[in-house]
C-alpha cells in the first residue's frame, strides 16, 4: 500500500482478520465476526424493506429497529471485554419492542396458516428481512452458547423482531390494498 491509500479501505483486513471494537483482531470467520455479518445483513434488508414500506408508521417503526440493530452490533463487536458497549440491548429495549409487536399486531389479523410472500414489494422485503433476522438470531444463539457474549437480551431481542418483521408484513399487506395475504395452502 502507498503512503495515498484512499481513506474507504485500509487493507489491514488483507490477512484475512478483522478488528473488533475492544482492540484485537480475530479471523474473519470467527463466530463474533458471523454473527455481526448475519446482524448487518438484517440491518440492510430491514432498510431495504423501509424504503418500499407505504406507511409511514412502519417506516419509523424499522427505522427505530435498525438504529438498536447497530447498538446491538457494537456490542457484539465489542464482546465481553468492552464495559462502554456491554448491555446496550436490555430487558426494556425486549420490552418496548414487544410492545412494537402487539401494537400493530392488534392492527392486523393473523392468519390460521402459513402464508407466501409476495403480496406486495414491502411485505415480500419485510417477509425477507425476517428470514435474515432469524439467520442472526441462530448465530447469536451460537454465540452465546460459546460464551462469547453474556447478554441474552440479544438473542430475546432478535426473536422478537422476527415476530415484528412478521406483523408489519401483514400490515403491509392489508394497507397495500390486499384483503388478507396469500396462503400458503392452495384453495383451489
Amino acid at each position: 500500500m502507498s503512503a495515498e491509500t484512499p481513506p474507504y479501505f485500509t487493507a489491514s483486513g488483507d490477512d484475512g482478520t478483522t478488528g473488533t471494537l475492544g482492540g484485537g483482531r480475530v479471523s474473519k470467520f470467527d463466530l463474533r465476526i458471523e454473527t455481526i455479518g448475519a446482524l448487518d445483513e438484517a440491518n440492510a434488508a430491514l432498510g431495504l424493506a423501509r424504503s418500499l414500506c407505504q406507511t409511514e408508521a412502519v417506516r419509523e417503526a424499522i427505522l427505530a429497529v435498525q438504529r438498536d440493530l447497530y447498538r446491538l452490533m457494537a456490542e457484539t463487536s465489542a464482546g465481553a471485554d468492552t464495559e462502554k458497549y456491554s448491555q446496550s440491548i436490555s430487558a426494556e429495549t425486549v420490552q418496548r419492542l414487544e410492545a412494537e409487536v402487539e401494537r400493530i399486531g392488534s392492527q392486523v389479523q393473523m392468519p390460521n396458516e402459513f402464508i407466501l410472500p409476495g403480496d406486495t414489494p414491502s411485505a415480500a422485503a419485510l417477509d425477507l428481512a425476517r428470514t435474515v433476522v432469524r439467520r442472526a438470531e441462530r448465530w447469536m444463539a451460537q454465540l452465546l452458547a460459546s460464551g462469547g457474549s453474556q447478554n441474552r437480551f440479544l438473542l430475546s431481542y432478535l426473536n422478537r423482531l422476527s415476530s415484528l418483521c412478521f406483523v408489519l408484513e401483514l400490515y403491509e399487506v392489508r394497507h397495500g390494498g390486499r384483503q388478507d395475504p396469500t396462503l400458503a395452502k392452495n384453495q383451489t
